[in-house]
């Protein structure tokens, strides 16, 4: 019975390690992956960086590390973040951003399959003048929502306004 299953299993297994390592392949792949850090030998969990710029200050690059667990069907939820001004911003690029107080996304990453995502988004304070990134995951994990927050302060850039901002009043 062993030599009727034996050739099956060989051909199971050979066919089960050709699918993983394609699909790990292709869960490795990212256009705006810029780094990639192996946490050890006997480990399937690595640190990924990502760089993105802002789609509509295109002045803004940020850089965002978090856990990616290649076999596990969620990653960690920690993340960091880190934006700096790579070019111009201007005056017009200001204007055309969300201004409310809870912003817009920037991006979105899945990290499970169960609806867990990290989102980048970027709020505008007009009193110092400054755009905030806040990265953040969207489930809850150990009693908490995982999140980081850079600033890009804009200073010495053609969007910064010396007349202070109008309170409303």
């Amino acid at each position: 019975m062993f030599s009727i299953i034996s050739p099956f299993l060989k051909r199971i297994s050979l066919r089960t390690i050709t699918s993983l390592s394609i699909v790990l392949t292709l869960v490795g792949c990212s256009d705006s992956e810029v780094g990639d850090v192996s946490l050890g030998l006997f480990t399937t969990k690595d640190i990924k960086i990502d760089a993105l710029q802002d789609p509509i200050v295109t002045g803004v690059t940020c850089h965002i590390s978090s856990i990616e667990a290649n076999l596990d069907l969620a990653d960690p939820s920690d993340s960091s973040i880190a934006c700096r001004q790579t070019g111009n911003i201007t005056a017009q690029m200001i204007a055309n951003i969300d201004k409310s107080a809870s912003g817009e996304i920037v991006f979105r990453k899945s990290k499970s399959i169960f609806f867990k995502n990290m989102k980048v988004r970027r709020i505008y304070d007009a009193q110092s003048q400054t755009l905030m990134y806040v990265s953040y995951s969207t489930k809850e994990t150990s009693g908490s929502f995982k999140h980081a927050l850079s600033t890009v302060p804009l200073y010495n850039t053609q969007a910064y306004s010396l007349a202070p901002p109008s309170t409303g009043s």
